[in-house]
C-alpha cells in the first residue's frame, strides 16, 4: 500500500490538523501531569483546533478531492474477462 497513488492523507490539510493535534495533545499530557487544570483543559483547545484548521484547509482546496461514486466505480482496477468467452 505505501506505493499507492491514492495519497490517503497525504495533503498539507491533513498534515497540519494532525501536527497541530499533536502538539495540543502533548500540551494537555504535560499539564495533566503537573496537575494545572487551566494548561489541561488549553492542550484539549489547541487539539480540537487541529481538527478545525485542518477542515478549514481542506475546504480551501489544500486537501484530498472528493470523488464520486462514478469516478470511483471507473478508477478501481476492472476485473480480468472470463476465460472461454
Amino acid at each position: 500500500m505505501a506505493g499507492s497513488s491514492h495519497g490517503h492523507g497525504h495533503t498539507p490539510a491533513a498534515w497540519t490538523g494532525v501536527i497541530i493535534a499533536f502538539i495540543g495533545f502533548c500540551v494537555a499530557g504535560a499539564f495533566m501531569v503537573m496537575a494545572q487544570p487551566v494548561g489541561f483543559w488549553a492542550g484539549m483547545a489547541l487539539t480540537l483546533l487541529g481538527g478545525v484548521v485542518g477542515g478549514i484547509m481542506r475546504a480551501m482546496g489544500l486537501g484530498q478531492p472528493k470523488q464520486t461514486a462514478a469516478v470511483a466505480r471507473a478508477s478501481a482496477s476492472p476485473e480480468p474477462a472470463a476465460a472461454g468467452r
